[in-house]
């Protein structure tokens, strides 16, 4: 058989407290409007030397996947292209041939730009886009390296369907639109940024993010279960979250990620938003959670906690039993009690979840701070 050059190859080698839950969308404060920066100068010559010698370690790669490995030649060759995207993306990152900072930037500033959406829950779609990066990235497995970030693979129905994804076809379908606009750009970069970009525009700390994900294939895909089921305890949380290999500090932390957005009964069953603001993020989930006297709400659905004051809030099994278990509730308490402490370890937590997955090699340096305080 005769190996075929694929387009993705080609193209590496060219360079180019009330209840007022409507509140307004937080002034935006990272999205750039400066002049354009000018594209980085081409690579040095003396790096195709290096460009060449990892192609060619490619394709002694691409050899013994086709040769070497067993089932049929399509997923062979599906598996064969991955490995190829994936060491594409390292020369890329090696020898200077990826897009600048500033190119992302422009991505960046685009998903700003149409986050606002009237008629749409609370008039933003911040929420579901840090929905939509929290989830293509959370299912990784530290034991066997699969899942996260790197293929997004929720692209696919196999992955689209599971239970909690309901309701990301909203934010998936929006950023088709970017897509189209920046095709060059990876769907795994494009939904981590704009879960990066989602945060900070809505008032939360600046995320560190960085490019580098390829896009896989069908036979990528996680198997259902290993996403957070709301109906559960502490025992589950800790179950999903050290098979990422997040502590219970990390956990709690990424909790705080409720101050954003609400449930819905069409999708997941619960209803209601966590906070009173649901389109700013802050602390406020963590100082309601400790503070605001809670019950069960008393209705068909799912079991969930309502606020005892207004009945317009509501918490989640797995929101109390941050507070019902001790190491889990002294975190609680340091981030109602501290909205910097909170950011600190929210943007260190997040930053390394939206990167589970994605080899290091793939990476070119270190992280950016995206947009401009």
């Amino acid at each position: 058989m005769s190996f075929r050059v694929t387009p993705m190859l080609r193209a590496a080698a060219r360079r180019p407290v009330q209840p007022v839950l409507r509140t307004p969308v937080l002034k935006r404060r990272f999205a750039s409007g400066g002049p354009d920066v000018p594209p980085p100068p081409p690579p040095r010559s003396s790096n195709v030397p290096i460009f060449l010698g990892v192609l060619g370690v490619a394709a002694a790669g691409t050899a013994y996947y086709f040769y070497g490995t067993p089932g049929s030649a399509k997923d062979t060759g599906k598996e064969l292209d991955s490995k190829i995207r994936g060491a594409v993306a390292t020369v890329e990152g090696k020898v200077g041939l990826r897009r600048g900072k500033d190119e992302y930037q422009k991505v960046y500033d685009k998903i700003a730009e149409t986050l606002d959406a009237e008629g749409y829950d609370d008039g933003s779609l911040a929420p579901v886009f840090i929905r939509l990066a929290w989830h293509a990235s959370g299912t990784y497995n530290k034991e066997d390296g699969t899942g996260g970030s790197n293929y997004a693979t929720m692209r696919f129905p196999a992955e689209a369907s599971h239970g909690a994804n309901n309701g990301l076809n909203i934010a998936r379908d929006h950023m088709e639109k970017i897509k189209k606009e920046f095709p060059w750009i990876s769907y795994g970069d494009l939904w981590t940024l704009g879960g990066v970009c989602a945060v900070q525009e809505a008032g939360g700390p600046t995320i560190p993010w960085r490019p580098g994900r390829i896009d896989g294939f069908e036979t990528n895909v996680t198997p259902d279960g290993r996403l957070p089921d709301a109906s559960q305890a502490q025992d589950h949380l800790r179950f999903i979250f050290y098979r990422m290999g997040f502590n219970d500090q990390e956990i709690v932390a990424l909790s705080g990620a409720h101050a954003m957005g609400r449930c819905h009964t069409d999708r997941s069953g619960f209803d209601g938003p966590w906070t009173f603001s649901p389109v700013t993020f802050s602390n406020q989930y963590f100082d309601l959670l400790l503070n605001e006297p809670w019950q069960w709400k008393k209705w068909k659905g799912p079991a969930q906690y309502e606020d005892k004051k207004t009945h317009t809030l509501m918490m989640l099994p797995t929101d109390m039993a941050l507070i019902k278990d001790k190491s889990f509730k002294k975190y609680v308490e340091k981030y109602a009690k501290s909205e910097e402490a909170f950011f600190e370890d929210f943007s260190k937590a997040f930053g390394t979840l939206l990167e589970l997955g994605v080899p290091t090699s793939q990476f070119a340096g270190e992280p950016w701070n995206m947009g401009s305080n």
